[in-house]
């Protein structure tokens, strides 16, 4: 994908990381228990949502307080905080980067850099085995002379001159940032150049001199979701106030801006994209008369970028361009020629790139300097396709091994070498060095075991939904275990966003859990994008029971076979998977006895009032639609908490500084249930953002915390 497209287009998505989405169908609620339940605005208090307002922020060192004695003080916190640190700050991980202007840049965090170094190699170096870096941008240092809390949220560097770069850099983790402009070669930051002050901007060079950038321009210029709607040219030595608008969105889209395209080499357009939802966008060419001209493509689609003349669409719809007799399926990638259609006005020539079929879906678009790669998803298991185009579409498979998930890493239209990772669950991360001239793949760099998997084994089953759809879930387990429901197992899920759960290693994960004797389950359910829009599409709005459904079919799966039993079970989520994880806490309680409940949504009633939650109303549906609002009264775990139920222990784990779900929404839960006398855990890290960690100590920690909760509800 076009790096410039990209880095704005991510502002209509809703990730977490970390990070890593018709009628009401009947849900599993009971309806009997309404009436012991109490309203839950009439007992969580309006100033809960005061990010940091002072009884806010006392109630929450209170929780904190409770939970740190109970956690930290169990003898295996220690044990499994050390051997987090020792994953997290390792020397010998892959030092991942990307690759572009001659360099591979890498930014890279340790025990004694925590805040980390921007750095570069040559990309000979970076294949021997003991690199040698240059550090350009130390953020430890330039945090200490500036007395600022700053975490790296990266930098968006002139393609012309790799050396000038815009550094986002953001005060605790927050999506918000400020942009400073750096150069590379001097290692400083420039005097007297580009600055955008915090914001939940997006920019993108036009040339040297010039920057395209949406910001908070004052005087009410965000959207509702606080994503910037109107568009400007900065020009180097200017003020933000003399910057010149090029184009305006509405202050109800999700977002809006501009961007630019190189469209034969040298020659740049300027197009604009109005997100009216966060899953439908038009895109509008900016002409030079001050004009613009509406791409006729769905408003479910992405365009990717231009290669040899061809736009590259992404399709979430199905498409029948007018005037032809063609058309194409939703999740297939397509192409046309830009240069004619900026003409005419007319499609003519659209053709299919790559077509999934039933069990695969496009994960990643990638554009060299001379091809386009396809990440791919067969039956959640990556492979990679090189395509090529002399007036149609060709394609070859590259000769990576068989073995779980793959991913572009770095793939810049300057360059035909690229680096692609490969990991699966038991088996470490492999990054190949790819060049696409000569086809030759060599292994670049790769990452030494964190756990013994000797004896793990990773198997796939199916569970069928309430409406028979068949769910895949993934078990990885000793293979020597007893199938009697005593085996401790912790259920993963996210279920929401198109967001594919693939085969991952984590260290972390195996050293504290698997290698513990715990059983690992990552549920590939509706909401997810593991077998393209349709299966995201299945679960939107008021047909989102389906995704909790087929959560809760995985749980009885896993019970059924007496892989675990609701003694033994817990289940874990974060972002939109807290929200699933707090739905299952309602619904089923009785199929868990723990629940990790990670940077949730939890109000569905309030949420597209709280930070960016009015742009997610295109997945969730919004409140202030009668009939949306029935239905996610019905789902909202806050106000669905029965004060006589039984309820397996819950921790909840967000941060002060995440300004992407709302900490208000863990917060006023909590209060419920501390109201009601339910058991819970509660830690909110003042910093962090929306992964909840602003460094890796912050990282070891939380993670010590989740499996020590973990740990007491499901072997003790």
């Amino acid at each position: 994908m076009n790096n410039r497209l990209l880095a704005l287009l991510v502002t209509s998505t809703f990730l977490f990381a970390c990070s890593h989405e018709k009628a009401k169908e009947e849900s599993n609620t009971d309806s009997d228990k309404s009436s012991s339940m109490v309203a839950a605005e009439e007992i969580a208090p309006l100033w809960l949502e005061e990010v940091e307002g002072g009884q806010a922020l006392a109630k929450v060192n209170e929780w904190n307080k409770t939970t740190l004695d109970k956690l930290m003080n169990d003898e295996r916190f220690d044990q499994y905080r050390n051997d987090a640190l020792g994953i997290v700050n390792a020397t010998d991980k892959i030092p991942y980067g990307r690759y572009y202007g001659g360099y591979v840049y890498n930014y890279w965090q340790t025990a004694e850099q925590v805040r980390g170094v921007l750095r570069r190699t040559s990309l000979e170096q970076y294949e021997s085995e003991d690199s040698a870096w240059e550090t350009i941008f130390d953020l430890d240092k330039l945090a200490v002379s500036a007395n600022k809390n700053w975490v790296y949220k990266g930098s968006t560097c002139y393609d012309k001159n790799y050396d000038m770069c815009m550094m986002s850099l953001s005060d605790g983790g927050k999506d918000a940032k400020e942009l400073k402009e750096w150069n590379h070669a001097t290692k400083r930051f420039v005097e007297g150049g580009f600055y955008i002050p915090e914001a939940k901007s997006s920019i993108s060079w036009l040339d040297k001199d010039t920057l395209v950038v949406g910001t908070d321009w004052g005087d009410d210029t965000l959207t509702e979701s606080g994503y910037p709607y109107i568009t400007k040219l900065l020009k180097r030595g200017q003020t933000l106030a003399e910057a010149t608008e090029i184009f305006r969105g509405e202050k109800t889209d999700a977002s809006a801006g501009a961007f630019s395209l190189n469209l034969d080499g040298d020659s740049e357009i300027l197009m604009g994209y109005r997100s009216t939802s966060i899953f439908k966008s038009q895109y509008y060419w900016l002409k030079d008369d001050e004009q613009t001209q509406l791409l006729p493509i769905p408003e479910k689609s992405n365009p990717v970028g231009i290669f040899k003349d061809q736009l590259l669409v992404n399709l979430k719809d199905d498409w029948h361009p007018s005037g032809t007799s063609v058309s194409f399926t939703n999740g297939s990638l397509v192409s046309f020629d830009m240069a004619e259609w900026m003409k005419s006005n007319t499609i003519t020539n659209a053709k299919l790139v790559y077509q999934p079929n039933a069990k695969s879906t496009i994960s990643r678009v990638s554009i060299t300097k001379s091809k386009v790669l396809l990440s791919i998803t067969e039956n959640v298991v990556g492979n990679v396709y090189v395509f090529d185009y002399q007036d149609e579409w060709g394609s070859t498979k590259l000769d990576l091994p068989q073995n779980g998930t793959v991913s572009i890493i770095s793939a810049n239209d300057d360059s035909d070498i690229t680096f692609i990772n490969q990991e699966s669950f038991i088996s470490p991360d492999t990054l190949f060095k790819v060049d696409l001239n000569s086809s030759k793949i060599t292994v670049a760099k790769s990452s030494p075991a964190r756990f013994d998997a000797s004896d793990l084994i990773v198997e796939q089953f199916q569970a069928t939904s309430k409406d028979g759809v068949k769910v895949p879930y993934f078990v990885i387990r000793k293979k020597d275990i007893v199938y009697d429901g005593s085996n401790p197992t912790l259920l993963y899920g996210y279920g929401g966003f198109q967001v594919s759960l693939t085969p991952s290693y984590s260290g972390i994960r195996g050293k504290l859990w698997l290698e513990q004797g715990g059983v690992y389950v990552s549920a590939n359910i509706r909401g997810g994008g593991e077998f393209g829009p349709k299966w995201h599409q299945a679960g939107l709005k008021t047909n989102r029971q389906v995704i909790y459904n087929d959560m809760i079919a995985v749980a009885e799966s896993l019970i059924e076979k007496k892989i675990t039993s609701p003694r033994r079970l817990g289940v874990m989520g974060g972002s939109n998977g807290g929200l699933l994880v707090g739905v299952m806490y309602n619904q089923r309680p009785d199929l868990w006895n723990a629940v990790v409940c990670q940077a949730p949504l939890l109000d569905m009633l309030r949420y597209h009032k709280l930070l960016a939650g009015a742009s997610w109303v295109g997945e969730f549906g919004s409140p202030d639609i009668p009939e949306e609002r029935m239905f996610l009264e019905t789902i909202s775990p806050l106000h669905n908490i029965d004060k006589e139920e039984e309820y397996p222990p819950i921790f909840f784990v967000t941060s002060t500084k995440d300004d992407r779900v709302h900490p208000a929404h863990a917060r006023k839960m909590a209060y419920v249930l501390e109201q009601y006398g339910h058991t819970f855990e509660y830690y909110e890290n003042i910093d962090g953002g929306h992964s909840a960690s602003a460094n890796l100590t912050e990282v070891a920690k939380r993670s010590a915390l989740e499996y020590t909760f973990l740990s007491q509800q499901l072997k003790d």
